[in-house]
């Protein structure tokens, strides 16, 4: 028996690079998940089919988290077609990649960022949560921050403060959905995945910046980052609520 079995998990931004890890992950434990993608159709039908193969149930759903006319249907899916919802991770998030500089200062980047870090996140949160609490069954959402909120971003200034907003909507829900639905976030370090590593400042010094910072001398890869959020999501942690845990292999003020 797995430490999620037959639990109906929903992870956001699956169909490719850690949100695929966590989907994976999840079925590996027993889990039935909901593949959620919004550009990346083909990853997420071969995240879908790989569960499948695993012994698990999976369908896919496309949806903008940032429209709250697409959350109600992300929503409406889980909770009608798929029959509920025990494990929410929001790991959705804009980190603003091509930004190279705080001087590239660009509204329409900085309103992108704010506005599907912090209102998609809190529309995830506040469709799937509510339903999660009048089901009477509850559940457990975990929000995928960034250590970025010790560090601050000397490069994308707006980055931080999103995920400030993302605390900020931690503690705010773990408070409004108590008893029955627990709500934390992990605060996640750097992690080598395809996108991190087509970032121009990770191809011009900095990942030999952060490992010589990182007393573990190690660059997390997605899956290291899996067992933290399970842990988060699970029983072993069934008397946190409204929790910022950082797993960042040490790295301290580093921004992002």
């Amino acid at each position: 028996m797995g430490r999620f079995q037959d639990k109906k998990v929903l992870v956001t931004g699956s169909g490719r690079g850690f949100g695929a890890s966590l989907a994976l992950g999840f079925a590996d434990e027993g889990a039935d998940v909901v593949v959620h993608y919004n550009s990346s159709a083909k990853g997420a039908e071969e995240v879908a089919a790989e569960i499948r193969k695993r012994g698990r149930k999976a369908i896919t759903v496309k949806g903008d988290i940032a429209s709250h006319a697409d959350v109600l249907k992300i929503a409406e899916t889980c909770f009608g077609e798929f029959g509920g919802c025990d494990v929410l991770v929001n790991n959705v998030g804009d980190m603003a990649l091509d930004q190279k500089s705080w001087r590239e200062f660009d509204e329409k980047v900085i309103e992108h960022t704010l506005k599907v870090d912090i209102m998609g996140t809190m529309f995830m949160i506040h469709e799937i949560g509510a339903r999660m609490l009048d089901s009477g069954v509850g559940g457990t959402i975990v929000n995928i921050g960034s250590q970025v909120v010790i560090a601050g971003s000397p490069r994308a200034p707006q980055y931080a403060a999103a995920k400030y907003g993302v605390i900020g909507l931690t503690k705010s829900y773990a408070r409004a959905l108590a008893p029955l639905v627990r709500v934390n976030t992990l605060g996640a370090a750097f992690m080598e995945t395809e996108a991190l590593k087509n970032r121009y400042d990770w191809q011009h010094g900095r990942r030999e910046e952060v490992l010589r910072q990182t007393p573990l001398a190690r660059i997390a890869t997605p899956e290291d980052m899996v067992g933290p959020v399970m842990f988060l999501a699970g029983d072993d942690s069934k008397h946190m609520t409204g929790q910022f845990l950082l797993a960042n292999g040490g790295l301290a003020m580093v921004g992002a």
